[in-house]
């Protein structure tokens, strides 16, 4: 979400936005994939989907596999969302970003952008991916603190955007 401001001053607005992980994790091989449901069915938003299938063993430790699935299974209880993950690898219309007035730009920014989808009754869908070890060692999983901060975070904003 860095560099919205950058492209919000450019004569040519884009159509759609990919966003992806820059740490070798995700394959940018699968762009067209992630793309192809908004340019050919309408959608608005498409995440990539990391399917246990699909993820390199080790690509995911258990406290990220157990928080996906708690605040997946957490936003369809409460919003009625048939989110499986809340991967970075994704593709949004560039107006329906724009639309959703993002504010979070640390750890929660996936999942105010699913919830905010939700409750503009927006289409979304999702894709399978591959997904591999990254390079390097994350700022978020890669510590107890940033897992804690991270689903701190996560949790919070799944309640606060149900109370509005």
């Amino acid at each position: 979400l860095a560099g919205m401001d950058y492209i919000a001053g450019q004569e040519l607005l884009p159509d759609i936005i990919v966003f992806m992980d820059a740490d070798y994790s995700d394959h940018p091989e699968e762009l067209p994939k992630v793309v192809a449901p908004i340019s050919n069915e309408g959608m608005d938003l498409v995440i990539g989907t990391r399917k246990k299938d699909l993820r390199e063993r080790g690509s995911m430790t258990f406290p990220q596999v157990f928080g996906n699935w708690l605040a997946t299974r957490l936003m369809r209880l409460i919003y009625g969302s048939r989110f499986t993950d809340l991967g970075p690898f994704r593709a949004i219309r560039y107006d329906r970003l724009m639309e959703l007035n993002m504010q979070d730009k640390t750890f929660g920014w996936t999942v105010e952008m699913q919830i905010k989808v939700l409750k503009r009754k927006l289409n979304y869908t999702e894709v399978p991916v591959h997904y591999r070890n990254r390079i390097g060692v994350s700022k978020i999983s890669g510590t107890i603190k940033g897992t804690l901060l991270a689903g701190y975070k996560i949790l919070g904003l799944i309640f606060k955007y149900s109370l509005r």
